[in-house]
């Protein structure tokens, strides 16, 4: 909805323009192109596990085939480490756009990545499937942290009265588009054709990519200002390094090919170590920075038990697209209330919750701060991890029931996923808020990539676990990821008056 109004200006007086519900107008340019994107991402994700196992011993009964026939364990291997993936190069997205290409250039190209990816994964057969699966990932974790930036840059500094309302229109952006995903290209694809899904998911990045370069003549602010940019050379430089290990990497899997000696582990162990690694080599090389103070080493002592906690809380909330989503579609009764449906639309169910608890939980820690009773971030962080943990206990009943191959109801995932959200809204909201005040100044424009790498390593350890032999759909991995969650939980509540001990180090 697009109206008139007066909108204040920096100098203190007033000029009138059209906004998006009392928001700059660049905020809706902004909302649709998240929309579009989560649209496509959720899109496929609802229908990544189905595709893996469809055509397999292990996929549902009567479930449509022409799929990539794979295992369960090698399904859930696969739908974690692209869930971790996804994540990883939001550090590097916000480096392309500090260094290189300035944010709105950095959204059109990895739109355009996004776009391609789906179009190869609407192509059947394997390879096309993983190149496509890589640049959906590469993409989506390219254009993630800079939308959030234009966001910021619509307003007048961190004082502007409307931004927090702008987050959080701009958030139901996000949930909105992942609420209508499953129930869109998840139908579709699931019950006419996978790959007709994959290139519905295409075309929402290319409607969300349209509207926004459409759109970027009402964006505000330095989204075409490079802040830090490479000196003359350095790029060419780094494509050289970039290429340079690329032919190596090439070389080293086609002798494994040649040699006959490839299976698809060799893909996927090196990916998952790399998702651990990687996250655990910035914490590492933040804390021995010599050029931090006493004050910022101990805020980030602290902030390492926090992001512990959140990649524990992730390894087990993600499964919702991989060990819960294979259990729907195996597993549960495809009808509710005498209306049949696919399983995809279980993925339906966090959103629309989230979009009807989130003002709730929001208005909820207001008012408790108002009385001096709401509790500290570790508290809320213990809070997340001990539901998501009962999560996973409450799973092991209809697991149990459906032992004999007998169809549980849909509300047990329903309600599953319920808590899950739960716990996600004491955790994820106050995750990357906690990340920006806790970072050293130093690596203040990282903060959004440094928590994202905390859903990388949490995924990873997952995927890893399937690699190694561990089947995370049995009941007793199940309850034993539930106890693991609930006992972090506990341990962090424990552990609160340590950890909270960075306020007292911040100004």
């Amino acid at each position: 909805m697009t109206t008139t109004s007066r909108v204040p200006a920096p100098q203190g007086g007033g000029i009138s323009e059209k906004t998006f519900f009392g928001h700059p107008r660049g905020l809706a340019t902004l909302f649709l192109t998240e929309m579009w994107e989560r649209f496509s991402f959720y899109g496929m994700r609802a229908l990544l596990p189905l595709y893996l196992i469809s055509g397999g011993p292990e996929a549902a009964a009567g479930s449509q085939g022409h799929g990539l026939a794979m295992n369960g364990s090698t399904t859930l291997a696969i739908t974690s480490l692209y869930m971790a993936m996804v994540y990883l190069p939001c550090m590097a997205g916000g480096w392309l756009a500090d260094r290189l290409w300035g944010p709105r250039r950095t959204v059109v190209v990895a739109g355009c990545v996004i776009i391609t990816g789906h179009l190869l994964l609407a192509v059947p057969g394997l390879p096309p499937f993983f190149g496509g699966l890589a640049l959906v990932a590469v993409g989506s974790g390219l254009l993630k942290p800079n939308v959030s930036t234009l966001v910021g840059h619509l307003y007048e500094g961190p004082d502007d009265p409307r931004r927090d309302g702008g987050f959080t229109v701009f958030y139901m952006g996000i949930n909105l588009g992942a609420l209508l995903a499953p129930l869109v290209i998840g139908t579709i694809g699931q019950q006419y054709s996978w790959h007709l899904g994959f290139a519905l998911a295409a075309a929402g990045m290319a409607l969300g990519l349209a509207q926004f370069v459409l759109g970027t003549r009402h964006l505000r602010g330095p989204h075409d200002i490079v802040p830090r940019a490479l000196e003359r050379g350095v790029p060419a430089s780094l494509a050289r390094r970039c290429a340079l290990w690329s032919v190596v990497v090439v070389l080293c899997y086609a002798a494994l090919v040649l040699s006959g000696h490839y299976t698809l582990k060799w893909a996927l162990v090196p990916l998952a170590l790399a998702g651990v690694a990687i996250p655990v080599g910035v914490l590492v090389r933040i804390l021995r920075d010599r050029e931090l103070d006493a004050a910022e080493r101990s805020r980030m002592g602290s902030y390492v038990w926090l992001f512990a906690a959140a990649a524990v809380f992730w390894m087990v909330y993600d499964q919702g697209a991989s060990t819960m989503a294979v259990f729907g579609a195996n597993s549960t009764d495809g009808r509710l209330f005498g209306l049949a449906f696919p399983s995809s639309w279980l993925q339906s169910a966090n959103p629309v919750f989230i979009m009807l608890l989130g003002p709730l939980f929001a208005w909820g820690w207001l008012h408790l701060a108002r009385r001096g009773r709401e509790p500290t971030t570790t508290v809320k962080f213990a809070l997340g991890l001990g539901l998501v943990g009962v999560s996973f206990l409450v799973l092991v009943a209809p697991m149990a029931m459906a032992g004999e191959g007998a169809k549980v109801s849909p509300l047990w995932l329903v309600s599953i996923y319920l808590i899950q959200t739960v716990g996600e809204l004491c955790l994820s909201p106050v995750g990357l808020s906690v990340t920006t005040r806790m970072a050293p100044l130093k690596y203040a424009s990282q903060t959004m990539g440094i928590w994202f790498l905390a859903v990388t390593a949490g995924d990873s350890v997952a995927s890893l676990l399937v690699l190694s032999g561990v089947d995370l759909g049995t009941t007793a991995v199940v309850a034993a990821e539930g106890c693991l969650a609930v006992l972090a939980g506990a341990a962090l509540f424990l552990r609160r008056a340590r950890v909270d001990s960075w306020r007292r180090t911040t100004p």
